[in-house]
């Protein structure tokens, strides 16, 4: 790495800081958002930089990026699990699983023929190209999520159905993923799936899912027993707890799920739902969601940094009409498409509800890690020929879904005040 390198890191950080300290609030309720402009810096940044220069080849030096993403990523499935107020249910999440069961499947199937179909990739490598784009973010999904965990009297009020939908959904679905992902990996390996698809079914979606649930959740669960029902003289063992923890443990409930041999993401998810299933109406889960909200939104910054130079630097010179199409088809017909039909006779979200929750499928950070993950197994031609679509689409649904985020969440209310008036 030279000089002039070590000086863009430095250039692009600083933009990203300077950016992302002064304008969230500045944005609030703005068409313009932040990640569009940090995207917009990067974009700049790499229409500035060097030619030769491959210091943000994502593909080229896909573990820094993978780690970067993964990393992220987790951070902010812990602060979407410590955020959901509701106590997990078949019933009360029944709108999650139908995205999830139904939704998501599909839309790895639309994806996955869009890219066999248009692009020309071969089956294993289209059915990657599902698996990453498949899944809604974590991370960039903020303007329509829910806002926070609640304390007090306030905890009992009716939670904002298509939020609590789309950010549950954030939450579960980035795991939910892996196995399809390995679905690829083992088909580009060893062909047809005959002698392989009996152990993908019992261990990669059902063993690991399982385990990775059940270990994030019983950690949780032990870490918020500890916090709220141990005392030290008089004062409750959280009282001493700082903010900071809630990182500690987010870091812990990912090595256990992966040392157990679980999907990581998951655990980090459902070890948050397992500390607010211990307390729930406690002020200090609004304090630990808080760090742990500033520690993403620090990281986030860092990635869309690197996915707006890159996109720009070596995913623009490849673009085709072809990953054009695509992508309009990922996010205005699939994602729209298999979410709707999911959603059909839900009876816990409103019509005008159904549309919005159908129509937000944020891709981001979750999709750049997937690809990036992909890497130890593929070649990097499969990866030059999927980042042009696959970048393309994330900073699209940032463009997209962050100019339409608040005008829709805005409609929404407003439909709603209108029906229950009627």
């Amino acid at each position: 790495m030279g000089v002039a390198d070590v000086d863009l890191i430095y250039l692009a950080v600083g933009a990203a800081f300077l950016v992302g300290s002064m304008l969230p609030k500045l944005l609030a309720q703005r068409v313009l958002s932040v990640p569009m402009i940090v995207v917009g810096v990067g974009m700049m940044i790499g229409w500035l930089m060097p030619a030769e220069s491959r210091l943000v080849d994502v593909i080229e030096n896909a573990e820094f990026a993978e780690r970067m993403a993964e990393v992220t990523v987790i951070v902010a499935l812990y602060g979407v699990g410590l955020a959901l107020d509701r106590p997990l249910s078949f019933r009360g999440w029944s709108t999650t699983w139908r995205l999830l069961v139904v939704g998501m499947p599909l839309a790895i199937v639309g994806v996955a023929f869009l890219g066999w179909w248009v692009l020309g990739l071969t089956p294993a490598v289209a059915i990657l190209f599902g698996a990453i784009l498949a899944p809604t973010d974590p991370v960039l999904a903020a303007d329509v999520q829910v806002e926070g965990p609640r304390f007090g009297e306030d905890i009992d009020d009716e939670p904002d159905e298509a939020r609590f939908a789309l950010t549950s959904e954030a939450g579960l679905n980035d795991a939910f993923a892996f196995p399809f992902v390995y679905f690829a990996i083992y088909l580009a390996a060893n062909g047809g799936p005959g002698e392989w698809i009996w152990t993908w079914l019992a261990w990669d979606l059902v063993g690991k899912t399982v385990i990775g649930a059940v270990a994030g959740w019983v950690l949780g669960r032990l870490v918020g027993e500890a916090l709220y029902r141990l005392r030290i003289g008089d004062h409750q063992l959280v009282g001493y707890a700082e903010p900071g923890g809630a990182v500690a443990t987010l870091l812990t409930a990912y090595g256990v799920g992966e040392v157990l041999g679980g999907w990581g993401f998951l655990a980090v998810f459902c070890a948050a739902l397992g500390v607010r299933s211990a307390e729930r109406g406690n002020e200090k889960h609004a304090r630990f969601h808080e760090f742990v909200e500033n520690t993403e939104s620090v990281l986030t910054l860092l990635v869309l940094l690197v996915i707006g130079i890159s996109f720009l630097a070596d995913a623009v010179p490849r673009l085709e009409w072809s990953h054009v199409a695509v992508a309009a088809g990922v996010l205005l017909v699939i994602r729209p498409l298999a979410a709707g039909i999911s959603l059909v006779g839900d009876k816990r979200l409103m019509r005008g509800e159904r549309w919005v929750v159908s129509a937000f499928g944020v891709r981001g950070v979750g999709s750049l890690y997937y690809l990036c993950y992909a890497m130890e197994y593929f070649s990097q031609d499969d990866g030059w020929s999927l980042w042009p679509a696959v970048s393309l689409v994330i900073v699209s649904s940032i463009v997209l879904h962050g100019a339409a985020a608040s005008p829709a969440m805005n409609a929404l209310e407003r439909y709603r005040q209108r029906a229950t008036s009627a």
